[in-house]
């Protein structure tokens, strides 16, 4: 007969472990003997080192003692299940491990690759962190709001950046924002919105219309927050018949 000690070293781990085994019922616990020991057989030592196997195996312990007590038959086919689950589980952790990566790089925080990429764009057109900053905080909400949406919305905007009004207007917006709301600038940024809302009304592009009022209103108001021009190219924007920021439309 074996001590506690002895077992766990015959079974090839720790007295911690036989004993946390005994507590989660995988390991029967034996009556104590006139001295108060426990002492186990040879029994104990062979259901100790099968569970140790396909512990380490990667057997969740819940799985164990279904497989201990499995005919051949009813063993392979529940091993062939967990095998699935652990297969699942490591395309999980994989993609886990992926989008984790891709965190080394800030803009990538809640944010799809394509809008991380369209962010690079930017910088490389000139377009300063501070205003990156402001367009990749827009961009997370629109995403999470879109999820099923933002790649296309994306590809539109990449097909935008193609006009040479849109970049000035990225370069105008990137400066506009230590410009106060008398800054005589803020007409130049006014005029080519409006010539990109003409050419986009004529031909019939509309905007991200699956965005509900009260979100287009809050992305409006951090518009507007962001600087002081920023509400006066609004204003300016409804003196010339045309309402909104985040969704520009056309009004008598």
């Amino acid at each position: 007969m074996l001590t506690i000690s002895q077992l766990a070293r015959y079974g090839g781990t720790t007295v911690r472990a036989v004993r946390h085994y005994h507590q989660i019922g995988l390991l029967p616990e034996p009556e104590r003997n006139r001295s108060g020991y426990r002492m186990y057989d040879a029994a104990a030592v062979v259901r100790l080192i099968r569970i140790r196997t396909l512990a380490e195996a990667g057997v969740p312990l819940a799985r164990v003692e279904e497989l201990l007590d499995a005919v051949p038959e009813e063993f392979a086919r529940r091993v062939e299940q967990i095998d699935r689950e652990l297969r699942a589980e490591i395309r999980r952790l994989q993609e886990h491990r992926r989008r984790i990566a891709g965190l080394a790089a800030g803009d990538s925080l809640a944010l799809p690759q394509s809008v991380v990429g369209y962010l690079d764009r930017l910088r490389d057109l000139g377009v300063a962190e501070r205003y990156i900053e402001l367009e990749r905080d827009a961009w997370i909400m629109v995403a999470a709001r879109l999820p099923d949406q933002i790649d296309a919305v994306i590809a539109k905007k990449h097909e935008e950046l193609d006009d040479p009004d849109m970049v000035r207007l990225y370069l105008l917006l990137n400066e506009a924002i230590g410009w106060s709301a008398d800054d005589p600038r803020v007409v130049e940024i006014v005029d080519v919105l409006e010539r990109l809302m003409l050419r986009a009304f004529e031909a019939g592009e509309v905007g991200m219309d699956e965005l509900d009022q009260p979100f287009v209103d809050l992305m409006d108001a951090t518009v507007v927050e962001s600087t002081p021009a920023a509400g006066r190219v609004i204003e300016l924007l409804e003196e010339r018949g045309w309402k909104g920021w985040t969704l520009i439309e056309r009004v008598q």
